[in-house]
């Protein structure tokens, strides 16, 4: 499952990187993040790695990140593992005149086991995730 989501964000693009590139802003908008633990490397430089934990009501997820490319605001590509998912995120911001930016990411979801039906039965739900983060993100930068 492929897909392409953009959204526009009233700031400069210099501003919503710092903002995007922040591992503490991630707790101001990424609903349900209780943790990250970083395993290996640099936080945040290619190669590196964490694991993150998620809370979805009383459902925990655990979820290892894998930073690929760090060449912001050109591309941030990783990979996210989780029980029976792997999804490979490139995201990248594009100028749009001086007050105005472009954030664009493109998700590859491959699916196993139990996850691989309920992509079937909702093939959706990812897709409508990924529009809330972006949207969540877009909130919390304008407000900065």
């Amino acid at each position: 499952m492929k897909y392409t989501i953009e959204i526009e964000i009233n700031k400069p693009i210099d501003e919503v990187v710092k903002l995007f590139n922040s591992e503490d802003n991630l707790f101001k908008w990424m609903e349900g993040l209780q943790s990250i633990e970083h395993l290996t490397g640099e936080p945040g430089a290619k190669g590196s790695t964490s694991k993150m934990i998620f809370k979805q009501g009383k459902r925990e997820m655990e979820m290892f990140e894998t930073v690929i490319s760090l060449n912001l605001p050109e591309e941030f590509i990783a990979s996210y593992e989780a029980r029976g998912v792997y999804n490979l995120a490139k995201t990248s911001f594009q100028p749009l005149g001086d007050h105005k930016t472009k954030y664009i990411t493109e998700q590859e979801f491959q699916l196993k086991g139990l996850m691989k039906a309920f992509g079937w039965i909702m093939p959706g739900a990812f897709k409508k995730q990924t529009e809330k983060y972006l949207q969540m993100f877009k909130e919390f930068a304008e407000e900065q």
